[in-house]
């Protein structure tokens, strides 16, 4: 009897074993079709409360700020807003896994009682090099995104003794919300190959993009092996890709790896509509996670109504005008502003919840009305 009974255990052990070594493929075009038939058509905003400067603040304990997060999501309910896109920081799960994801349950059941999913960002490659926990730095005054920070920072990109922390914080964070029905999707890397442009280009380092390549494709194969039940993605940002034999390394590997595509896009309607076409020969899904910059030519009025027709879901940048102060544009790190801009760049509402142009909000709210009525 006593045989037997260390066989069954050692019999279990192993299938325990086996089952966590698995890690589900990436999904195939019909799956990921299947899944985004089954979506509403997906509208909505890259989210940061009014109240935070980034994902640090957003976040911390000491400045998480739920009663704020539950009126302006009211707000995104009220103009049939359904999804968030919605950034994380590696050093959150550093601090604190625990309360992170507490707070981020919390987040959820705020989330879903106003009825929008989330699609979460592992990390990003965007603004501040250098991030540090605690209390965060007050805004610039009229600078666009002036404290944003990067995750993983520049430090840790560069010291591949951290990565086995990075890894953890994405087998664990996407191990505990897997089959958690509020959440869209994990966008695992927001513009990898961002290399900041004037802001912080001084400070960057020349091999960013050649540490990322490798660490991205690794990205990857840890969510999968959390086997999330949702998407896994990250987003094309700028080059050409009419022609796999034209498109970088970078790109090349982010569609392959993703099992729904997405993509930018601040440029005009002709430009936006050209991109869908050449980025429909994956046969997937397609959703544009960041968009809308006015003075671009980059308008809701513009781009929802394409975005529409091809089935395309849409998340433009920023919503309540705040602490980010995305309403100034990308040129304010170079251009000085004194007041605020006469056209904004983003955002969608006012501090107080009114919006900035009520053409737009009133446009929201007929597109989102007709899709939901026929979905």
């Amino acid at each position: 009897m006593r045989k037997i009974k260390l066989y069954l255990t050692s019999l279990l052990a192993g299938l325990v074993l086996f089952s966590c070594d698995q890690k589900r493929e990436i999904w195939t075009k019909d799956q990921a079709n299947e899944w985004y038939g089954k979506q509403p058509w997906l509208i909505g905003a890259n989210y940061t409360p009014s109240t935070a400067i980034n994902q640090l603040e957003m976040w911390q304990a000491d400045s998480f700020d739920p009663q704020r997060i539950d009126q302006e999501l009211g707000w995104a309910e009220g103009l049939g807003m359904n999804v968030m896109r919605v950034y994380l920081h590696d050093l959150l799960h550093k601090q604190d896994a625990e309360g992170l994801y507490k707070r981020m349950d919390t987040f959820l059941g705020i989330a879903e009682k106003h009825h929008i999913k989330i699609l979460f960002v592992l990390f990003d490659s965007c603004w501040d090099p250098f991030p540090v926990l605690g209390k965060q730095r007050a805004p610039k005054p009229h600078t666009h995104n002036s404290g944003w920070v990067q995750s993983p920072g520049q430090k840790v990109l560069r010291d591949s003794t951290q990565y086995p922390r990075l890894e953890k914080y994405v087998k664990e964070t996407i191990s505990k919300f897997a089959d958690d029905e509020r959440i869209l999707g994990w966008d695992l890397w927001n513009e990898p190959d961002n290399m900041t442009g004037p802001s912080y280009e001084k400070v960057e380092i020349k091999d960013k993009v050649a540490l990322i390549l490798p660490l991205l494709k690794n990205v990857f194969v840890w969510a999968r092996e959390s086997n999330p039940s949702q998407p896994l993605t990250s987003g094309v940002w700028v080059g050409d890709w009419s022609d796999p034999n034209k498109m970088l390394p970078m790109h090349k590997m982010q569609i392959e790896q993703s099992d729904v595509v997405s993509f930018h896009n601040y440029n005009t309607p002709a430009d936006f509509e050209k991109v869908i076409k050449e980025l429909q020969r994956y046969g997937k899904p397609l959703l544009c996670t960041e968009y809308m910059a006015r003075p671009n030519g980059s308008t809701f009025e513009g781009f929802l109504p394409i975005a529409k027709k091809y089935k395309v879901g849409m998340i433009n940048w920023g919503f309540v005008d705040g602490k980010t102060q995305t309403k100034y544009a990308w040129d304010s790190w170079t251009k000085k502003y004194d007041a605020e801009p006469e056209v904004w760049f983003h955002e969608v509402l006012r501090n107080d919840g009114t919006p900035y142009i009520k053409a737009e909000t009133d446009l929201i709210k007929k597109m989102t009305s007709e899709a939901n009525k026929t979905n």
